[in-house]
């Protein structure tokens, strides 16, 4: 069985990280499968989705890494182009990536004991966001 939601949540951009774990566990719980997998998709070009330790440090190491690998100082074609001022948040969105795969069994995410599910929104500006859920299992 496949059972497809979404979830909206607001951003605050520029970096801002989210933790989606308690609604990914909620939606697994509401699907009514107890084993199985969880695709995990947001739509947009300027947000990405990963795992991390969700507490203080290593939130402002994951934003201090994004300045330093891909700095919004400088000057992309995309900005020339369009002139919105958030063609860092492009690159940066293709390097996290836009989909992440979860394993569930007894109704629980697969994850470990400090690792949650969460969205980075890259954006220049707060956003809407939406987050696809495809749920596989039994």
């Amino acid at each position: 069985m496949i059972v497809t939601s979404e979830i909206t949540l607001n951003t605050r951009g520029e970096c801002d990280i989210v933790d989606i774990t308690p609604d990914i566990e909620q939606e697994v719980v509401r699907a009514g499968m107890t084993d199985g997998i969880v695709t995990i998709f947001v739509a947009g070009s300027t947000a990405g989705l990963t795992t991390i330790e969700f507490e203080s440090g290593v939130l402002a190491d994951l934003q201090g890494m994004w300045e330093r690998i891909v700095p919004k100082d400088i000057t992309y074609a995309h900005d020339r182009r369009w002139g919105d001022g958030n063609g860092y948040s492009h690159v940066r969105a293709s390097l996290l990536g836009a989909s992440l795969t979860v394993p569930f069994n007894n109704n629980r995410l697969m994850v470990g004991t400090w690792q949650q599910i969460v969205l980075v929104d890259f954006d220049n500006r707060p956003r809407s966001r939406r987050v696809i859920l495809q749920i596989m299992g039994e």
